[in-house]
């Protein structure tokens, strides 16, 4: 980590006003304009960077941000699992997840694993800087459509006999849907490949099926991939 780097973070523990932030995102120009937006306002600090979800939980904990931006597909690691560790370790920053997919493979697992909001990348200004704010105080932020989706996904009816998958579950099955091998879910994941394959077993079973095509299949078919 750069000294410049640990200066930052130390510049803004002293800034009691400000919201120190950690932003997550594979592309370098969404991360420079995120930066920039943040650092030409003011009450708000950008402690760091980070390219993917290894990373995130590396300067997470060396540098303890009141808020995390996280973005979910980067293949330094998913934003689902670095919510899920964080959560499970206790960490204090609050994660807002900052994303151009609102489908509920995206959305559900990011909330289940302990995400405080989920907004699209193309919010206004203001209402990114307003949900950052609100997400240090540990207010839940959700734009409308993510909204939307969470409030279908929990009033749709289950069909008797059929037991709903688990986040990670979703989450295998969703990496499954894009032809990711088990060796490249466990990576993502932060799993071994023998707890991939449980997963996958557990799946199966809900899902009444033999194999991952038509895990698949059956998945779109009862909308449990979006």
């Amino acid at each position: 980590m750069s000294d410049e780097m640990i200066d930052e973070a130390s510049d803004g523990a002293h800034d009691e006003a400000s919201v120190s932030l950690l932003i997550v995102d594979d592309h370098p120009v969404v991360r420079d304009g995120l930066r920039g937006m943040f650092e030409s306002a003011p009450g708000f600090v950008v402690l760091g960077e980070a390219a993917g979800g290894e990373e995130a939980l590396e300067l997470a904990a060396a540098l303890d941000p009141d808020v995390i931006l996280m973005d979910l597909r980067m293949p330094g690691g998913g934003g689902v699992a670095a919510i899920a560790h964080l959560t499970r370790t206790g960490a204090r920053a609050k994660v807002l997840v900052l994303t151009t997919y609102d489908t509920d493979s995206d959305t559900l697992p990011a909330i289940e694993a302990g995400a405080t909001g989920y907004l699209l990348k193309d919010a206004p200004r203001g209402e990114l800087f307003t949900a950052v704010r609100a997400a240090a105080e540990g207010r839940t932020v959700l734009s409308p459509a993510v909204a939307s989706r969470l409030v279908s996904a929990v009033r749709a009816p289950k069909a008797p006999g059929i037991e709903p998958l688990s986040a990670r579950e979703r989450e295998v099955l969703a990496l499954v849907a894009k032809g990711t091998s088990n060796r490249e879910i466990a990576r993502e994941l932060f799993i071994s490949e023998a707890t991939v394959k449980t997963h996958l077993t557990h799946l199966y079973a809900k899902l009444g099926v033999n194999d991952r095509a038509a895990a698949v299949a059956t998945a779109y078919e009862r909308g449990i991939l979006g």
